[in-house]
């Protein structure tokens, strides 16, 4: 055999290319790097990062390109090291093939991603519109913060009783809070004209209050000065603060400028601590709270906002099942009522009346009559529209709830409860995309609270897709709810044995807090009896979620039952009787 014969073949270029895996390492990089861009575009979006972060990012992965395939000619075949000129012409088609992948799909992921242009004066609003920031605590004291956000949410009820300006709820103006967001960028998320921001330094009864308008088109300084007044002098301060805002958005009042009491001072400075306190949605929370909402009663018994802000935290302990709810009832009714002796045009006092009414009375009637009151004094409070809108919920009037809560998260965008409740809408109404996309904004911004993964996982449930509500109800938070989940889809899903194993737990630990839970589990796997006996002792603990059984489709099983419509009128819940409650509400203009 010659020596010729014992030679391999020359391989092609083509060959040694792949041998080299310059083509695998090539898509496989062009795959991975449209994926991170994909995932950049959705963050961008959802957290509205400036679109410098993902201009760098698409920068970085084209200048990593040829460095991977460098990597890759040489890691691929160590013995071999010496580049062809047709193999670097393919190369060279490859980087330029690269580079013309990134730009056409950068170029779709903008067009398909960008929600709003860049924060520029032609694409902000040019209206009367605000948002006021969290003034911005300069005490030496950092426990001083909650006097800090006090002052701006009394400016922001301020200038919310101004008609003729349209005010960002306190929720969405207070989720920059400690933020570094410029004001256009804050601005264009709000969708409002105007921002006002400021300061506040309190030493004793001495306080030095900076405050200034800024027009977020050009983040000129429209108004600003700084207050040194004592401590009994803030009240004046708010009144002076709003009557320059309004001066100088040139807006024409068709009545009165709203003024703010004039209060003990002590009070108000216990009254703010309880309001920051109490929103933080625990149990130990709720108790401190009640106690420093008590405090400012015992110093001024004529304190009415703080009356009913004592009453807000029995309700929510009583929805918490952290009171009892026949105790939890009566003294939020009894702080609610001494509000309105003290002040009967206090509509933030009938919409707890109609909060009482819709989810522990069940009376529905009554609940409408509340809030049709509430709204005729203020028809822009959004919270007052919010319980108007959970009111229509309740009643089947899905159009009704839709319009109502799209107007509270327009006026309130990033308010996680705002958009949780708008879904409820959506799902009841069989608008899955929708109900799918305001979770996920709520779960964005507060991914840990209480139902918001359960709700997330009925919708998926009613939509027919138990594996995905079976990996949702598993990150709720809150145990009862969880089991609760858990056990429907896992009986959906022909798992009964772990059915009956969570459906087991949640009766032997959740019996006197979550009885619907029960009921609803019993109802969907079939049970009518068990599930019958249990929306009876939901009933009878005034369990705050029994009055949403008539839309939920769990329930379905039931409805053929002669006991379910028996039932339901019991409870003031049958159709005749909620067709013939007037609650025919209007979104403000």
């Amino acid at each position: 055999m010659n020596e010729a014969s014992t030679q391999p073949p020359e391989e092609s270029v083509w060959t040694r290319l792949r041998r080299r895996k310059l083509v695998q390492w090539s898509i496989a990089y062009v795959a991975g790097a449209w994926g991170l861009l994909q995932g950049v575009a959705y963050m961008r979006d959802t957290f509205n990062w400036p679109t410098y972060v993902q201009q760098a990012t698409t920068l970085l992965l084209l200048i990593g390109l040829p460095i991977v395939l460098v990597l890759a000619w040489y890691h691929g075949d160590r013995g071999q090291r010496q580049v062809t000129r047709s193999e670097l012409a393919i190369l060279t088609l490859l980087f330029l093939l690269g580079g013309g992948i990134f730009w056409y799909f950068q170029r779709a992921s903008e067009t398909s991603t960008a929600t709003s242009p860049t924060p520029t004066a032609a694409a902000l609003p040019t209206d009367a519109s605000i948002a006021v920031l969290p003034f911005v605590n300069m005490s030496s004291d950092k426990e001083q913060e909650y006097f800090a956000d006090g002052i701006s949410e009394e400016l922001l009820n301020l200038l919310a009783q101004v008609p003729e300006l349209r005010v960002i709820a306190r929720t969405s103006s207070f989720s920059f809070k400690g933020k570094d967001v410029e004001i256009a960028e804050i601005a264009r998320r709000l969708n409002v004209a105007n921002v006002l921001e400021g300061s506040v330094r309190k030493s004793g009864d001495k306080l030095r209050i900076t405050a200034q308008l800024v027009r977020a088109s050009d983040s000129s300084h429209l108004w600003s000065q700084t207050y040194d007044r004592q401590m009994a002098d803030v009240f004046k301060v708010q009144d002076e603060i709003a009557a320059a805002v309004v001066e100088e958005l040139k807006i024409k009042l068709l009545n009165e400028a709203p003024k703010t009491r004039a209060l003990d001072p002590k009070a108000y400075e216990l009254f703010l601590k309880a309001r920051t306190i109490g929103a933080q949605y625990t149990a130990a929370a709720f108790d401190q709270s009640v106690s420093l909402y008590q405090q400012a009663l015992a110093r001024d018994a004529r304190y009415t906002e703080a009356w009913v802000g004592l009453a807000g935290i029995y309700c929510d302990q009583m929805s918490e099942r952290l009171r009892p709810a026949d105790e939890g009832n009566r003294l939020a009714r009894e702080a609610t009522d001494k509000a309105l002796t003290l002040n009967p045009q206090y509509a933030p006092a009938y919409a707890r009346l109609g909060w009482i009414a819709i989810y522990y009375e069940r009376d529905f009637q009554q609940a409408a009559d509340h809030l049709k009151h509430a709204l005729a004094l203020e028809p822009a409070n959004t919270d007052v529209i919010g319980m108007a809108a959970i009111l229509s919920r309740r009643l089947g009037r899905w159009d009704q709830a839709i319009a109502l809560g799209e107007y509270v998260v327009s006026r309130d965008p990033v308010n996680a409860e705002a958009l949780s409740q708008l879904g409820l809408a959506y799902t009841y109404a069989g608008r899955w995309e929708e109900a799918m996309a305001a979770y996920r904004a709520a779960l964005v911004l507060q991914p840990a609270a209480i139902g918001s993964h359960a709700q997330m996982s009925e919708m998926l449930m009613a939509k027919g897709d138990a594996k995905a509500a079976f990996l949702e109800g598993q990150q709720e938070t809150d145990i009862g709810w969880r089991l609760m989940l858990i056990s429907v889809a896992s009986y959906a899903l022909g798992h009964i044995a772990e059915s009956d194993g969570a459906l087991a737990e949640l009766v032997e630990g959740y019996e006197h807090s979550h009885p619907l839970h029960i009921a609803t589990v019993l109802a969907f796997r079939g049970e009518a009896d068990r599930a019958f006996e249990w929306m009876e002792k939901a009933a009878e603990q005034h369990d705050p979620d029994l009055g949403s059984i008539i839309a939920h489709r769990m329930f379905d099983t039931l409805h053929d039952d002669p006991r379910w419509v028996a039932f339901l009128r019991e409870n003031g819940l049958a159709p005749e009787q909620l067709a013939a409650i007037k609650f025919d509400v209007k979104v403000p203009n």
